[in-house]
């Protein structure tokens, strides 16, 4: 299962969607990422993969931050997200 997080202007928490497979899971990075790239402010909509009906509409121009990363099944249920030294 892979997570991909967004972080919003002025929301204390990230916008988290999820996909089973990491080709799913980089073909919406891709595409939020490319969202954010253009000039002009739009909708951009997300929804579940497991439940279609549940959906969810950002403004593109207030993220700020997005990243993707492995969430595990093991002790801890996920991989630490961002960028560390430790595996």
């Amino acid at each position: 299962m892979y997570v991909i997080e967004l972080t919003l202007k002025l929301n204390p928490l990230p916008l988290s969607v999820q996909r089973k497979e990491l080709r799913d899971a980089e073909v919406l990075y891709q595409k939020i990422r490319q969202a954010m790239e253009r000039e002009k402010p739009r909708l951009l909509e997300i929804t579940c993969e497991k439940l279609e009906e549940k959906k969810v509409t950002v403004l593109t121009e207030e993220i700020l931050a997005l990243q993707i990363y492995e969430k595990t099944v093991g002790a801890g249920g996920t991989k630490r997200p961002g960028f560390s030294f430790q595996a």
